[in-house]
C-alpha cells in the first residue's frame, strides 16, 4: 500500500502553482499527510546576467524579496483548503531545482505535486524547466499538473 506521509509543493505563486496547489491539497486529504509549501527565490545574478548594470539593488533586495515569499506562503493553500492540515511553509534562496530536490531529500518527502508551467519565452530556452530537472533528480515521484486540463470533479 501506498503512505504518502509528506507532500511537497513548490510554488512560484504563479497560476499554475495554484493548480498543482489543488492536486497537492487533495493527496493531503486522502492520505492525512503533512503538506510542505517552498518557495525558492531565484539568486538574482541569474536572472540578469550584469545585475548592476540593469538597476541597482536598493538595500537588501533579497532579504525583501523573501520577507514578501514569507507573507504569500501564508496565502497557500487558500484557507480553505488549509483547514485540518499539518503545514509546513519555507522560502529557500538559489537555484529552484536544485533546493527543491535537496528539500525532498533532506525532509524525506514521499511525493513532489509542481506545475509545468512557470517561466516561459527566453527565460525557459536559457534556463530550462525547473519541473523536467525535478523529474529527472527526485528521490520520490513527481506529479507534474499541466495547466487547465483537468479538474477535480466528483463522481
Amino acid at each position: 500500500m501506498i503512505t504518502l506521509q509528506r507532500i511537497l509543493l513548490p510554488t512560484d505563486f504563479s497560476e499554475h502553482s495554484q493548480e498543482a496547489a489543488a492536486y497537492a491539497c487533495e493527496f493531503a486529504d486522502r492520505f492525512e499527510s503533512e503538506l510542505h509549501v517552498l518557495h525558492v527565490l531565484q539568486d538574482i545574478v541569474a536572472l540578469v546576467p550584469e545585475p548592476g548594470l540593469a538597476f541597482p539593488p536598493s538595500g537588501d533586495y533579497m532579504q525583501e524579496l523573501k520577507e514578501s515569499a514569507d507573507q504569500a506562503l501564508l496565502q497557500i493553500p487558500g484557507e480553505e483548503a488549509a483547514k485540518g492540515k499539518s503545514i509546513v511553509r519555507t522560502t529557500l534562496q538559489g537555484p529552484p531545482f536544485v533546493k527543491i530536490v535537496r528539500y525532498a531529500k533532506e525532509h524525506d518527502i514521499d511525493l513532489i505535486v509542481m506545475g509545468t508551467h512557470g517561466r516561459s519565452g527566453l527565460a525557459h530556452v536559457l534556463m530550462g524547466s525547473v519541473a523536467e530537472r525535478v523529474v529527472r533528480k527526485a528521490p520520490c515521484p513527481v506529479l507534474t499538473v499541466r495547466p487547465s486540463d483537468h479538474q477535480f470533479s466528483m463522481p
